[in-house]
């Protein structure tokens, strides 16, 4: 290890699990060799050390999925490269289903796995037996064997990554306590420790369990906590086979894994021990908790069952320590919002040996080009919203989130701790209404209407869950009548000053440089072209403009436009929590209008994208003629303390025009029909909006310019269009027709073009909908797509397609502009 303490450095890496050894040696494998790596005690002491050390490949989407093929890569020739042993084993990994929806789930999966051209297997319970034959098969419905997956030591690969990256250059201390991060105005310099003070151009926390301490300290949220996570370890067995794949059977909570004769078996279990609610202990290093025989006694009953041998094996060792988990089960990766030169890799979830060399490589690559090199918006840091880190919160969805990684993944599941956190006023009126709630960034939204309050539940499935039904009343009415949505979670930016449209105008592709009261839809981009968000700009002054964007990326766009406000005369302010709104969407929906206001909203008053305030009762209300579900309507944004009298009053005066409550599975559905994109689904940083078919918005000859703009009109001007945005449609419209959600191969003439991007039924054209992405290198034409033979593959099974550029319902958008 180094001696002296430097008094600068290029990075500073906080941490010395193998996140941040992982990424001082890629950091110096591409030439950022003045590294230096903090470690409070000794290398690997906090969660690292007892790490089941699984290399799992397949994740949830590509990308991610990248990282961890990236990783299993790596460890082929680690070992190798550095003389540090990391004891790499490619044995493979067999997941075994006990019921037909987690067959349904792997085969899904296993499909999925196609894309990324990783090699899986879809096996039968027989085969199941052939490959495990000394496991008991019962209740076994199927399988999936993915060759590639392996195990480590992580002790090993993590001193590997150090001794890879201190033979480059970077500085390694241990027993080297970071007791401050320092912050100048927007920009975090370096770091004090027990041994003095480092400035640096870039600092990163790989911190763990420490992480949400460390960030708060320059007033970034990294909400995290530690779990008790639990595995035994029993004695050398003879009848264990030594080259057994690592087993992992998530009905039974359970992952089991040979070691040297010895059989490892760990659980993910259902309701999980929160711990360090008082905080961690100075003294914490290579800690374990004590036994409790109670707690994993369900998980061991199983096992024994499902594993005979574990009978006779004596248990060697029983495992307790902490593992640090998020709220929804995805790690921290990225520059921080709102501070400058400040990164984050933390908060694993149990998978930071098998994410860490593609993390490493992709954090490594970002400080150096300042840009991340692929969309990793599952991951990014600025999805995070400050509430998270509440402790309460943390603690109560704690207790949830480490069994959620073995519960069934169903479409649309929703946790069910922690919930309740953050209401829209119209809430207690829409549960009586028999609203069911899901949860997005802690937003309770109506996701369905239920007839009764009992019914008001989800059932879940992979096919039509149980409130198909409902949303197909709810779709009646917004087709044919008038619907009614609460989108108060939706984000709203103020912003102002005589600087405001130039601010705008720079970072939109479109030109919000428009007549007051005037609405524009249009993406901002990097300077690659690639989106960064997909929003609306509403001009309501001179140098007054509202931003409304999803509730999602509320954090990571308000975080994008002040970054690019500068010293300009300028201002931001995000005005979501004021500013609830309620929408109308439907044929009706202007009669109703006029009715409650008393105004004229005939289209040559208000045409489409046209914004005006309106009285409304005893309020005034903004109005926007806007739509995400592709029917004539009106986005209305009510100041909070008028927003109940607003929407009883609306309720009232609807009873004469059929109005119903819709939920956001409705307005997802009605939006896949009319092929309206997503942020963080069907569009993100590596997509641009001519690829996505948004060319529409851009206003290529508007004064200044735009960021993206040289980028995207080389594009333009390329001969060949390879990559574009397509929506398909099942051939197969009956019940039994299966529901596309995202990542399924598409399938031309019976080659594999590209995936899907998101999916829904759509109740208006009663078809199962989805849309993605073609490729082919001779251009994405119409002539093309016209001349093939279309699948899609589902479960391992490929369905006929239609396929279009347009969408299915209203593709000339006549209704939306009636």
């Amino acid at each position: 290890m180094a001696k002296e303490l430097p008094t600068q450095a290029d990075v500073v890496i906080v941490g010395g699990g193998v996140i941040g050894t992982s990424l001082a040696y890629h950091l110096t494998k591409i030439g950022i060799t003045n590294v230096v790596l903090l470690e409070r005690k000794q290398l690997t002491c906090g969660t690292t050390w007892h790490a089941a050390g699984l290399v799992g490949q397949l994740r949830a989407n590509r990308n991610m999925t990248e990282l961890a093929k990236y990783t299993s890569e790596l460890m082929k020739g680690l070992e190798a490269e550095t003389g540090q042993a990391t004891g790499f084993k490619q044995n493979g990994s067999v997941s075994v289903a006990l019921t037909d929806a987690r067959f349904e789930e792997f085969r899904r999966g296993a499909s999925m796995a196609k894309n990324f051209g990783l090699e899986v297997q879809v096996i039968s319970a027989g085969e199941v037996k052939e490959r495990l034959p000394h496991l008991a098969t019962h209740e076994v419905t199927g399988g999936v064997f993915l060759p590639g997956d392996g195990q480590v030591n992580p002790i090993d690969v993590t001193q590997a990554y150090a001794a890879g990256a201190r033979s480059r250059g970077a500085k390694v201390f241990e027993h080297t306590k970071v007791t401050r991060l320092l912050r100048d105005g927007n920009r975090v310099t370096g770091v004090e420790t027990t041994a003095g003070t480092i400035m640096a151009d870039k600092t990163v926390i790989c911190g763990g369990m420490w992480s949400r301490e460390l960030g708060q300290q320059v007033g970034v949220q990294i909400p995290l906590h530690a779990a008790e996570h639990f595995y035994v370890v029993t004695e050398p067995h003879a009848d264990l086979p030594r080259e057994m794949p690592v087993v992992r059977i998530p009905d039974e909570w359970a992952y089991y894994k040979e070691d040297a004769g010895k059989l490892l078996l760990g659980a993910f279990e259902p309701v999980a021990k929160p711990w360090g609610m008082d905080g961690i202990p100075e003294n914490h290093e290579f800690e374990t908790f004590p036994e409790d025989y109670d707690h994993f006694e369900p998980v061991l009953e199983k096992a024994v069952a499902r594993m005979p041998l574990l009978e006779t094996a004596g248990i060697a060792l029983f495992f307790n320590g902490p593992e640090s988990f998020t709220p929804d089960d995805r790690y921290y990766l990225g520059e921080a919002p709102f501070v400058d030169d400040l990164f984050v890799a933390t908060g694993f979830n149990s998978i930071g040996i098998q994410s860490s060399g593609g993390v490493g490589k992709v954090l490594a690559d970002w400080i150096k080009v300042g840009h991340p090199p692929m969309d990793v918006a599952d991951v990014d840091i600025r999805r995070v919203h400050p509430f998270q880190s509440n402790k309460k919160y943390l603690h109560d969805r704690t207790t949830e989130s480490l069994g959620l990684l073995y519960e069934m993944h169903w479409p649309y599941f929703q946790p069910t701790t922690a919930r309740g956190v953050r209401k829209s006023p119209f809430h207690d009126r829409l549960a009586a209404q028999n609203a069911c709630f899901g949860e997005v960034n802690g937003w309770e939204r109506a996701n369905f209407f239920a007839p009764t309050p009992a019914e008001a539940k989800y059932e879940y499935s992979y096919h039509r869950q149980n409130w198909f039904p409902y949303a197909q009343a709810e779709a009646d009415a917004v087709a044919n009548t008038v619907g009614l949505f609460d989108q108060t979670s939706f984000a709203k930016f103020l912003v102002q000053g005589r600087d405001a449209c130039a601010v705008l105008n720079e970072i939109c592709v479109n030109d919000v440089d428009v007549a007051a009261n005037k609405l524009v839809y249009t993406q901002w981009c990097n300077e690659r072209g690639g989106i960064e968000a997909d929003l609306t700009v509403t001009r309501l002054d001179e140098n007054e403009f509202m931003v409304v964007t999803g509730a999602g990326p509320q954090i990571r766009d308000f975080s994008w436009l002040k970054r690019h406000i500068g010293d300009r005369f300028c201002t931001a302010a995000d005005i979501t929590s004021g500013l609830p709104m309620l929408s109308l969407m439907g044929p009706n929906a202007r009669a109703l209008m006029e009715k409650l206001t008393g105004e004229n909203f005939a289209t040559d008053i208000q045409p489409f994208g046209t914004s005006r305030e309106v009285e409304v009762g005893y309020a005034r209300v903004r109005a926007s003629r806007i739509t995400y579900v592709g029917e004539l309507g009106y986005e209305l944004y009510i100041p909070a303390e008028f927003a109940l009298h607003v929407y009883d009053t609306i309720v009232e005066a609807g009873a004469d025009f059929g109005l119903a409550h819709a939920g956001m599975h409705t307005m997802n559905n009605c939006r896949t029909e009319k092929a309206y994109r997503h942020f963080g689904h069907d569009i993100a940083d590596e997509d641009t909006p001519i690829e996505a078919g948004l060319g529409f918005t851009i206003a290529w000859d508007k004064k200044g310019g735009f960021i993206g703009r040289d980028a995207l009109l080389k594009q333009k001007e390329a001969p060949i269009r390879s990559k574009r945005m397509i929506t398909l449609a099942l051939e197969d419209d009956s019940e039994a027709s299966p529901l596309m959600y995202h990542e399924e191969p598409i399938y031309r003439d019976g080659v594999r073009v590209g995936s899907t991007t998101s999916g829904a039924w759509g109740h208006r054209v009663n078809k199962s909908l989805g849309m993605g992405y073609a490729h082919c290198e001779e251009g994405v034409t119409k002539d093309w797509i016209d001349s093939g033979k279309w699948e899609v593959e589902i479960a391992w099974k490929r369905y006929q397609a239609k396929v279009q550029f347009a969408p299915f319902y209203d593709p000339k958008s006549a209704l939306i502009r009636a």
